[in-house]
């Protein structure tokens, strides 16, 4: 007999009757009731593990975007610097943590992604599946290592206990969890290569143990890098033993969520709100690297295209008041994402580019990290720099030919300067002279720099992990904010994290307090405290 716990069984009737989904994310019909232990087959379960990767990324089946919007759009892709707002009401490109909308990107992964990833491990586990068991668990490393590093502390362990108070862990025991969780996958994978699981229903990797496995080390290796200034000897291992085990070499390893009618990219449908615009930073570094990405993913500016005067890509500064944001014409004066990103009826696709998640270009540079800090991982600095520039180039939705590539490696172009003819007190001078070409005698920062710049515009429009490097690196260096509304947080300063929402104060008091008194949240639970892994010294 198929065996599952009642808890499992109770958050798997609950989440897979908020939408469940086929390998094109169709709705469900299965009543609630059907799914019992005796009925539910691996066809449910497959559609259980792809709802467990879209809401995971706040992607919601059937193309909804609330999620997505207030999870990563508000917060993520503003705090990276990606984008900056042109809405009038959106305070949190000033820095101001919108309780709502961070209360809600809490609800939606504990009541939507949560319950779903559970169910899966429990069952997997209960039932005899080890090779769907050790996708699930590297899955939901990929999963809550995301919402760690907004919050910090999070309900990890503890999450589906049944109890009327849900302990938090620090984010210290998380990521030490993490390693030991991939550990376990990683060796059931590699007693399984050459074998498929979730077929029919896996959205990334059509089921393929062998590009699980290499999903793992290369996930391993980015949390690696995540603990390097606070524990430097873990980092160290975990990096190498993650290198050891094969990571991401190719195009063909990168991990993308596929994307249909009935699951777009959420960028497909909020560029046509025009609600924010490249940033400065982006202009900056872009323009001034004269980058062949530029034109992928930013579009010319509409003032452009129609007076052909000025720039055809323009970004605009982070952190302008309620008062500055109504100044005429923002988002004609600046440029939106690029046409692959847009809809039908803008020049893109049905459904918007395949959601990232991981990619080779990535590996890459955090390769080069290691390489630089002295760490086994096979190559040079240098090699594993030009490596990642090679792979992001070359990436289907980029497509550049080997003499552009070249050309671009050796470039020594350099972040430009960012101006407003409208507005003169908007202009800024670029934060960094460092050139596109690998800096062979160049300090080890001056490397670090280079590297984390590049891996910061190869991993776009990711802004919830480009965020967290951000944090992290403090590459690229940052442009200062117009206006921080945030009296714990400067307008000069990166936005360490996001405190603990509203709701758990109404429905989680005792255990959220508890979290609020960890010793890693030296400050308190504020804006301004930084995260566990965020110690690197300036």
């Amino acid at each position: 007999m198929i065996k599952i716990s009642k808890i499992a069984m109770g958050l798997s009737v609950a989440a897979l009757s908020l939408g469940a989904c086929t390998e094109n994310f169709e709705e469900l019909n299965t009543r609630p009731d059907a799914l019992v232990a005796d009925n539910l087959d691996i066809g449910l379960l497959g559609n259980a593990f792809a709802n467990a990767q879209a809401r995971a990324m706040y992607l919601a089946p059937g193309g909804g975007t609330s999620g997505f919007q207030i999870a990563q759009s508000l917060f993520g892709d503003l705090y990276s610097q990606y984008f900056a707002t042109t809405q009038v009401n959106f305070d949190s490109d000033r820095y101001v943590q919108v309780g709502g909308w961070s209360n809600s990107a809490w609800s939606y992964f504990y009541g939507q992604a949560a319950p779903v990833i559970q169910f899966v491990e429990e069952f997997t586990e209960a039932n005899d599946l080890p090779v769907e068991n050790a996708i699930i668990k590297v899955w939901k490393v990929a999963s809550y290592h995301r919402i760690t590093d907004y919050w910090g502390p999070i309900i990890y362990s503890n999450f589906g206990n049944g109890e009327t108070s849900v302990a938090y862990d620090t984010q210290e025991d998380i990521y030490k969890d993490f390693f030991v969780t991939l550990d376990e996958a990683v060796a059931v994978l590699k007693q399984n290569t050459g074998s498929s699981a979730f077929v029919g229903h896996d959205q990334i990797y059509g089921g393929s143990v062998d590009k699980w496995l290499t999903f793992a080390n290369t996930l391993r290796l980015r949390l690696a890098m995540r603990v390097k200034f606070v524990e430097p000897a873990l980092a160290k291992t975990e990096a190498e033993k993650a290198v050891a085990d094969g990571v991401m070499a190719t195009n063909a390893d990168g991990a993308e969520i596929l994307t249909t009618i009935n699951s777009r990219n959420p960028y497909w449908i909020i560029t046509n709100w025009g609600e924010y615009r490249m940033s400065a930073l982006m202009e900056s570094v872009m323009v001034g690297f004269e980058d062949p990405r530029t034109g992928v993913f930013f579009s010319e500016t509409v003032d452009y295209v129609n007076t052909g005067e000025g720039m055809p890509h323009k970004g605009l500064r982070n952190g302008l008041t309620r008062e500055e944001l109504g100044t005429p014409n923002l988002n004609d004066l600046n440029s939106d994402m690029g046409t692959i990103f847009l809809n039908e009826g803008r020049g893109g696709s049905a459904a918007g580019e395949p959601w990232r998640v991981l990619s080779a270009a990535e590996a890459q540079f955090l390769l080069a990290e290691g390489a630089v800090e002295g760490w086994a991982m096979g190559g040079t600095a240098q090699e594993f720099y030009e490596k990642g520039i090679t792979l992001s180039l070359t990436e289907p939705r980029i497509a550049a030919l080997p003499a552009t590539v070249d050309a671009y490696i050796n470039s020594t172009n350099t972040p430009s300067d960012v101006s407003y003819s409208y507005k003169p007190e908007w202009n800024i001078a670029a934060m960094s002279d460092i050139p596109v070409a690998f800096k062979t005698g160049g300090t080890s920062e001056e490397q670090l720099e280079q590297i984390g710049t590049q891996k910061w515009i190869a991993i776009y429009p990711d802004g919830w992990e480009a965020w967290a490097e951000l944090r992290r690196t403090n590459f690229p260096k940052p442009f200062p904010r117009l206006t921080s509304d945030n009296l714990d947080v400067a307008k000069d300063e990166v936005m360490p994290r996001l405190i603990f929402v509203s709701g758990e104060y109404s429905n989680n008091i005792e255990a959220v307090e508890a979290a609020e008194e960890f010793p890693e949240l030296v400050g308190g639970n504020l804006n301004s405290t930084k995260l566990w892994w965020d110690k690197k010294v300036d």
